[in-house]
């Protein structure tokens, strides 16, 4: 079992990891407008910054430009497959997460692994976050690929996942990623509470 539990936080890792990388890769590119849509459709431009590296930089203004020109709020990064809902979930931007739960994204969009904002948020323990997803009722049975729900990425000790948050926070923390590990073993309990 100890087994299975540190192998499926090294593939967590990896599968973040690259998600981030793909973030970062999105947050490069700049979308083309679509040449067939509709004069209503064209009203409301989104800004030139795309969705992700909006979320990302905490650009709350272009993420509201985003929404009010109803792009894709759940459109994936091209490497991990994150939305940009997991994103917030992952670095912590509680305001940006709002808004986009407010605006109907996806609550059980999953990225390349299958992980959910839920699985994201319980794990990074952002209970802010875990509570909005739970109210507007986001599913807490979804297993990502390797056999966890969101409570089963917090229900063990944190010095059996340590290792998991040693890799990540050095992988993510060019990103803005910072891990307080004590606040992470504290709160790891009460968010599988909140998950039961």
């Amino acid at each position: 079992m100890k087994k299975q539990i540190k192998n499926s936080h090294r593939a967590f890792i990896a599968i973040t990891f690259l998600s981030m990388l793909s973030i970062m890769a999105s947050c490069q590119q700049r979308k083309e407008p679509n040449k067939n849509a509709t004069v209503s459709e064209t009203r409301v431009k989104p800004p030139k910054m795309d969705i992700h590296t909006a979320v990302m930089t905490g650009n709350m203004e272009a993420l509201k430009q985003h929404i009010a020109a109803k792009s894709n709020l759940n459109e994936k990064d091209p490497f991990g497959g994150s939305s940009p809902l997991i994103s917030a979930s992952l670095f912590g931007k509680t305001a940006m997460a709002k808004l986009l739960i407010e605006a109907g994204a996806d609550l059980n969009f999953r990225n390349n692994d299958g992980s959910t904002a839920l699985h994201t948020a319980s794990f990074f323990c952002r209970p802010e976050i875990v509570k909005m997803l739970l109210d507007k009722h986001a599913d807490k049975a979804i297993k990502n690929k390797y056999g966890q729900n969101a409570y089963e990425t917090v229900s063990g000790p944190f010095a059996a996942v340590k290792a998991s948050y040693d890799g990540l926070g050095k992988m993510l923390e060019p990103m803005g990623l910072k891990l307080d590990y004590a606040y992470l073993e504290k709160t790891r309990p009460e968010i599988a509470a909140m998950l039961k």
